[in-house]
């Protein structure tokens, strides 16, 4: 099967809102699976490892499952252009005793200044956002010089197996967006490793340092 990479969607707004609908529909659903989901949770774990303070964002946070894993050990801030999903990342913060400054924001105009966190975690949400290069860019820009970019997503298996590529290709020809992210992190000027993490090889972890 051949890698078909997404192109940018030719209406980014009509775009966002689709999946912003989505989301508000099914957010309380979307909590329960992601809680209950032993996959989705062990995907998920691999982010913890790399996530190092004393500040740490997350950029597209759901409703606060891995959050609530690592807020207790760091300053940490979160947003999500969702605001069901600030509502009940709040309310899951609040039952797990944890404290952390959540805002609905969108990934393209972060509401920090330059330089700012130590890390910045991304997870499962960057096939959703419609210029994967300004979201790049704005991600690097609250990081601080040194810190990680710490991204896990849908790709193309390296060894193009068939279970992961058609994982891969069921996942774009729902609405997300299939990137060449070792195009977009190298042009984004990130030194970074990768590592296939499950789904035969389709979800992987970019683990992605700033200069």
């Amino acid at each position: 099967m051949t890698r078909r990479y997404s192109t940018e969607p030719a209406d980014p707004e009509e775009f966002t809102r689709r999946f912003d609908r989505f989301y508000s529909r099914f957010a309380r659903v979307y909590d329960m699976l992601v809680k209950r989901g032993p996959i989705w949770k062990s995907w998920l774990a691999h982010a913890l490892p790399h996530v190092r303070g004393p500040r740490v964002l997350e950029v597209s946070c759901g409703t606060g499952y891995l959050l609530t894993q690592y807020a207790g050990r760091v300053q940490a801030s979160a947003i999500d252009l969702n605001p069901r999903m600030v509502e009940i990342t709040n309310k899951n913060l609040r039952r797990a005793a944890l404290a952390a400054d959540v805002q609905q924001a969108d990934v393209e105009g972060l509401p920090y200044a330059d330089d700012t966190f130590d890390t910045v975690v991304n997870t499962m949400s960057f096939s959703g956002y419609p210029n994967g290069r300004a979201a790049l860019a704005e991600m690097s820009r609250v990081l601080k010089p040194g810190g990680d970019l710490v991204l896990i997503d849908v790709g193309y298996p390296d060894d193009e197996n068939q279970m992961g590529t058609l994982l891969a290709e069921l996942w774009r020809r729902s609405g997300d967006l299939i990137r060449d992210m070792d195009v977009l992190l190298r042009e984004a000027g990130f030194d970074y490793q990768e590592e296939a993490i499950g789904g035969f090889g389709s979800i992987r972890l970019y683990v992605c340092t700033k200069h």
